[in-house]
């Protein structure tokens, strides 16, 4: 496998890997097509397994790596130190002047004149981008190991993004086939942050640890400002904490085992 693995384009494999993380939104959305009755401790439940697992991933497939390719020791924890505050930034900055609408803290952004539900999509599409981009600096450097696990822990996480994100657009009156397609597309976010990544890791090599960790912190403003405000709504905070403590064991063993 790891011969094969060789023989093959780099680039195609990481923009194969995250496009299918990426449409994995699309399974989570297929509920849709049967029922809108889904309890909120069941989506609460799952989207905070979806966090833990996201938590686990930049964890123990970005920060640590991160570490380890900057040098180890103080050089390597001042490297993630910087990727993660800029990756922080950047994220903040575009929440912050890309015009967007999330379930719990409503309109941001600098525009307002578009609808809901392309507001809502934009706030999706923001949100997956780093994915990609953590899936694309994962592959950099020949790491197929790191970036399989990157993989699998995105699309795992989001198969139940893709159900909330159907159930959410069916609220604004949207038609289940519509929720699912949208659903899908917003995942074809993913290869483009991953194109990304793996071009600026492999023109500048020796910037992979720093991408990492910028990915990382992307990916950390991503859980903290939007998934587990989301999972902490109408007072399922206790079962959606469990979630998250599941779902980051859950990525633990798979990260280790890949």
């Amino acid at each position: 496998m790891a011969e094969w693995l060789a023989e093959q384009n780099l680039t195609t494999i990481g923009i194969i890997a995250s496009l299918i993380a990426g449409l994995s939104t699309g399974l989570g959305a297929i509920p849709v097509f049967f029922t809108k009755n889904i309890s909120d401790k069941v989506l609460t439940t799952m989207l905070g397994f979806a966090a833990g697992v996201m938590l686990a991933a930049t964890s123990f497939s970005l920060v640590i790596p991160a570490i380890e390719k900057g040098g180890g020791g103080v050089n390597g924890a001042l490297i993630a130190l910087l990727g993660i505050i800029l990756g922080g930034l950047f994220l903040d900055f575009i929440d912050r002047h890309l015009p967007h609408f999330h379930t719990i803290a409503g309109m941001e952004g600098t525009r307002k004149n578009l609808s809901r539900i392309w507001l809502f999509v934009i706030a999706i599409t923001i949100h997956n981008f780093p994915e990609g981009l953590a899936v694309g600096a994962g592959f950099g450097d020949l790491d197929y190991s790191n970036g399989f696990a990157l993989t699998v822990g995105i699309a795992i996480h989001n198969i139940p993004e893709g159900l909330a994100v159907a159930l959410a657009l069916t609220t604004e009156k949207a038609s289940p086939s519509k929720a699912f397609y949208v659903a899908l597309l917003t995942g074809l976010v993913e290869p483009v942050g991953a194109l990304i990544g793996l071009v600026l890791t492999q023109l500048a090599r020796p910037i992979l640890p720093l991408m990492l960790a910028f990915a990382a912190g992307a990916m950390l403003f991503v859980i903290s400002d939007e998934m587990i405000p989301e999972t902490h709504r109408r007072g399922s905070h206790r079962i959606a904490t469990f979630g998250v403590i599941i779902g980051f064991a859950a990525m633990m063993v798979l990260d280790t085992l890949i």
